[in-house]
């Protein structure tokens, strides 16, 4: 019987969204997640919303903070959400119109 080689294969990036769900943010969490999906496609391998209480909301990429409602003051725009994801997972990537 042949040796298989079997290549390690890095997981690709995984976002999370938590919430707080008694101040009714589910609906932008949800928008922000179909953004990043319409703009990284299956570059992500996930796009968690994660319910929470408190005032909480705060994105994660890889585990790694990069929108915390109380720190960052408020939400992030679009296209800031946009870029700090790609600083993460892709920092040479243009993301065309949003970056000028």
């Amino acid at each position: 019987m042949p040796s298989e080689t079997i290549a390690a294969v890095e997981p690709l990036p995984r976002i999370t969204i938590r919430y707080c769900t008694l101040c009714q943010w589910l609906l932008r969490a949800g928008w922000m997640a179909q953004e990043l999906l319409n703009t990284f496609g299956t570059a992500l391998g996930e796009v968690a919303l994660i319910p929470d209480t408190g005032g909480i909301f705060q994105i994660h990429c890889n585990g790694v903070l990069i929108w915390d409602r109380k720190v960052d003051g408020g939400f992030p725009d679009v296209k800031t959400l946009k870029q700090r994801v790609r600083d993460q997972i892709a920092p040479d990537v243009s993301l065309g119109h949003i970056d000028r």
